[in-house]
Protein backbone atom coordinates (compact mmCIF):
# COMPACT_ATOMS: atom_id res chain seq x y z
CA UNK A 1 0.00 0.00 0.00
CA UNK A 2 1.12 3.54 -0.74
CA UNK A 3 -0.43 6.74 0.55
CA UNK A 4 -0.26 9.90 -1.48
CA UNK A 5 0.19 12.91 0.76
CA UNK A 6 -0.65 16.29 -0.70
CA UNK A 7 0.47 19.41 1.14
CA UNK A 8 -1.31 22.47 -0.16
CA UNK A 9 -0.47 26.12 0.32
CA UNK A 10 -3.88 27.74 0.02
CA UNK A 11 -5.22 31.27 -0.01
CA UNK A 12 -6.64 31.63 3.53
CA UNK A 13 -9.21 34.11 2.21
CA UNK A 14 -10.54 31.42 -0.11
CA UNK A 15 -10.94 28.59 2.38
CA UNK A 16 -14.60 28.05 1.40
CA UNK A 17 -13.55 27.62 -2.23
CA UNK A 18 -10.83 25.15 -1.23
CA UNK A 19 -13.35 23.18 0.86
CA UNK A 20 -15.62 22.95 -2.18
CA UNK A 21 -12.70 21.71 -4.28
CA UNK A 22 -11.80 19.13 -1.62
CA UNK A 23 -15.39 17.90 -1.44
CA UNK A 24 -15.31 17.28 -5.20
CA UNK A 25 -12.21 15.08 -5.01
CA UNK A 26 -13.09 12.67 -2.20
CA UNK A 27 -15.71 10.72 -4.21
CA UNK A 28 -13.63 10.98 -7.41
CA UNK A 29 -10.59 9.32 -5.85
CA UNK A 30 -12.80 6.61 -4.34
CA UNK A 31 -14.59 6.02 -7.66
CA UNK A 32 -11.27 5.66 -9.48
CA UNK A 33 -9.94 2.94 -7.16
CA UNK A 34 -8.32 4.81 -4.29
CA UNK A 35 -9.24 5.14 -0.65
CA UNK A 36 -9.50 8.78 0.34
CA UNK A 37 -8.65 9.47 3.98
CA UNK A 38 -9.90 13.04 3.87
CA UNK A 39 -8.65 16.58 3.74
CA UNK A 40 -7.18 18.26 6.78
CA UNK A 41 -7.90 21.98 6.85
CA UNK A 42 -6.33 24.81 8.85
CA UNK A 43 -7.63 25.20 12.38
CA UNK A 44 -4.90 26.42 14.74
CA UNK A 45 -1.47 27.55 13.66
CA UNK A 46 -0.77 28.25 10.00
CA UNK A 47 -3.91 29.37 8.20
CA UNK A 48 -2.65 28.58 4.71
CA UNK A 49 -1.67 24.89 4.89
CA UNK A 50 -4.01 22.00 4.10
CA UNK A 51 -3.34 18.28 3.62
CA UNK A 52 -4.99 15.44 1.74
CA UNK A 53 -4.26 11.73 2.15
CA UNK A 54 -5.38 8.90 -0.11
CA UNK A 55 -4.10 5.38 -0.64
CA UNK A 56 -3.77 2.80 -3.39
CA UNK A 57 -2.68 -0.83 -3.15
CA UNK A 58 0.50 -0.03 -5.10
CA UNK A 59 2.29 2.72 -6.99
CA UNK A 60 1.26 0.95 -10.22
CA UNK A 61 -2.40 1.30 -9.17
CA UNK A 62 -1.79 4.99 -8.50
CA UNK A 63 -0.37 5.38 -12.01
CA UNK A 64 -3.54 3.78 -13.46
CA UNK A 65 -5.57 6.28 -11.40
CA UNK A 66 -3.52 9.16 -12.88
CA UNK A 67 -4.29 7.96 -16.40
CA UNK A 68 -8.00 7.55 -15.63
CA UNK A 69 -8.10 10.94 -13.91
CA UNK A 70 -6.62 12.67 -16.96
CA UNK A 71 -9.44 11.30 -19.13
CA UNK A 72 -12.29 11.79 -16.63
CA UNK A 73 -14.64 14.73 -17.26
CA UNK A 74 -15.53 15.17 -13.56
CA UNK A 75 -11.85 15.31 -12.60
CA UNK A 76 -11.17 17.90 -15.27
CA UNK A 77 -14.12 19.94 -13.97
CA UNK A 78 -12.65 19.82 -10.45
CA UNK A 79 -9.24 20.98 -11.72
CA UNK A 80 -10.89 23.80 -13.66
CA UNK A 81 -12.81 24.90 -10.56
CA UNK A 82 -9.58 25.26 -8.53
CA UNK A 83 -7.92 27.14 -11.37
CA UNK A 84 -10.86 29.53 -11.71
CA UNK A 85 -11.24 30.00 -7.93
CA UNK A 86 -7.46 30.43 -7.48
CA UNK A 87 -7.71 28.94 -3.99
CA UNK A 88 -4.52 26.83 -4.31
CA UNK A 89 -1.22 28.67 -4.41
CA UNK A 90 0.97 25.56 -4.66
CA UNK A 91 1.15 21.94 -3.62
CA UNK A 92 3.65 19.16 -2.97
CA UNK A 93 3.01 15.46 -3.56
CA UNK A 94 4.78 12.73 -1.55
CA UNK A 95 4.27 9.00 -1.26
CA UNK A 96 4.42 7.20 2.05
CA UNK A 97 4.09 3.60 3.13
CA UNK A 98 2.45 2.67 6.40
CA UNK A 99 4.28 0.85 9.15
CA UNK A 100 2.08 -0.90 11.66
Amino acid sequence: MITCTLRYVIDPYKLAEFEHYAALWIPLVNRLGGTHHGYFLPHEGANNIALALFSFPSLADYEVYRQQMAADAECQTAFAYAEDARCIISYERSFMRPMF
